[in-house]
């Protein structure tokens, strides 16, 4: 009897341990141990100059094949790093190798041709989500290890109203009636349809004469990944994109890339990243955090896991950490802190958004020590109607497990806006806690969610 007394407060003590109303330090403890897995690549101290490979930093060169050629010959004879020297260095497609440090020296600019012939033969990627041959990111590596961009040099994907973001369709990024698009049906609604009707995807062939922007960089399948220092602008499409990748540091990066769909970092299908030092001023999402959509996620069902983000400042932007919309493999274990956000154009600070259609788990995402100054909409959104579900709809997703602690705020349309899905079990376990919040202009918006826990947190200098 003694013995089932002590296994019932044992029983009671674990309960209490996971409710939403207290702190989730022990959580925090598991943040440690993931960092301690994630090792950067270290490389050789042997210089491959592009330069002695015939590379002219002139400004008007086309330097893709000395560039490929010196990163080629450097993998291939053990690894080192392959330095862009000062200059204004033009090229296409670069193909990272193993166990090669592309380093962009200071006052050295790497500027992307605009020219889409530069980024031919397609490539094995993913766009949005879904699998596809497109277009070469403008730099690519599959299936390689030990792989890293350093430097305080510059990235210049030259996407601007007049290259690459006109294929939006949008009037403000430059396209006009009667130019081709994403939108037209042999683009973006066709690759979807292949996705739905699970065709091959060596019959899913965009890129020549097609209108899918590449990505910046996007290392598919790859381990050990260093970006570090550089500064990066004007992309295409979706800025840094480690792809089904894991073992990866971005730090001390910054980006400025104000373009239609210029998400800052998407890791999607990935794990053990550390993300921090970093600063985002971007057209879209500051950090999306993704896993594939729809069938093609439920194909690789795999999820992004073991995230650290810290130190980060985020500027313009749709959110600040997002996970979604494309995270049908699901997501756990994110951990985001001390970081700043700032800026009416910043849409949300922490963002959720999913449909039923997309399906996939999110939980144990956990934040603390945010300041806040102001975002346009909600301090935390999370949605699971994102967009008209495709399809029939049958795969509802499930969010869970937040943790947001210390997190003040200056000024924001609402606290909290949660909207889950009628009739199905969806958002739960929804806790914040000692935080400050000011300048909100509209009451809590929750609907279709249940035990939302809010412990110590003033809104309006009203504790709540």
């Amino acid at each position: 009897m003694k013995w089932k007394k002590i296994n019932y407060l044992l029983l009671v003590i674990l309960v209490i341990s996971y409710s939403g109303n207290l702190p989730s330090e022990k959580y925090w403890s598991k943040c440690k141990e993931i960092e301690e897995e994630i090792k950067a690549p270290e490389f050789p101290n042997k210089v491959f100059k592009i330069t002695d490979f015939g590379a002219i930093g002139d400004n008007k060169t086309l330097n893709t094949y000395a560039i490929n050629k010196a990163i080629d010959s450097c993998s291939k004879t053990g690894g080192g790093i392959v330095e862009i020297p000062e200059g204004i260095f033009i090229t296409g497609a670069i193909h990272m190798q193993d166990n090669v440090n592309l380093h962009i020296s200071d006052n050295a600019i790497l500027k992307f041709s605009t020219n889409t012939d530069d980024y031919l033969p397609e490539v094995i990627t993913r766009w949005e989500g879904v699998d596809c041959y497109n277009y070469s990111p403008l730099i690519y590596a599959y299936k390689k290890k030990n792989i890293a961009i350093t430097g305080k040099g510059i990235l210049d994907g030259q996407g601007s109203n007049n290259a690459w973001w006109p294929w939006k369709a949008i009037k403000n990024f430059g396209w006009r009636e009667g130019m081709p698009s994403q939108l037209d049906k042999t683009e973006r609604p066709q690759l979807l349809k292949y996705a739905i009707d699970k065709i091959d995807i060596e019959k899913r062939i965009f890129g020549k004469n097609h209108y899918l922007r590449p990505q910046f960089i996007n290392f598919y399948l790859c381990k050990n990944i260093l970006i570090q220092d550089v500064t990066i602008i004007n992309s295409p499409f979706w800025v840094i994109h480690p792809l089904l990748s894991e073992n990866i540091t971005v730090k001390g990066v910054k980006i400025n890339s104000t373009g239609p769909n210029n998400d800052g970092c998407d890791p999607e299908s990935s794990k053990n990243i550390l993300i921090e030092n970093c600063i985002f001023n971007t057209g879209d999402d500051c950090i999306a955090i993704k896993s594939g959509r729809n069938n093609d996620g439920r194909k690789w069902n795999t999820p992004s896991e073991n995230i650290i983000i810290r130190n980060c400042k985020m500027h313009d932007g749709h959110g600040g950490v997002v996970i979604g919309s494309e995270i049908t493999g699901g997501c756990q274990n994110v951990f985001v802190e001390n970081c700043e956000m700032n800026s009416p154009k910043l849409d949300r600070a922490i963002r959720i958004k999913t449909n039923n259609n997309r399906g996939g788990i999110i939980e144990n995402l956990f934040v603390q020590n945010i300041k806040i100054g102001v975002v346009d909409e909600a301090i935390l959104r999370i949605t699971c109607n994102y967009e008209k579900a495709e399809g029939e709809g049958k795969y509802f997703p499930v969010v869970r497990n937040i943790y947001i602690s210390n997190i003040t705020c200056e000024k924001a349309k609402y606290a909290i806006f949660i909207d889950g899905i009628e009739g199905h079990d969806c958002v739960y376990n929804i806790n914040i806690s000692d935080s400050k919040l000011n300048g909100i202009e509209k009451e809590n918006n929750i609907t279709f969610a249940r035990d939302i826990n809010l412990v110590n947190v003033f809104i309006n200098d009203k504790k709540q």
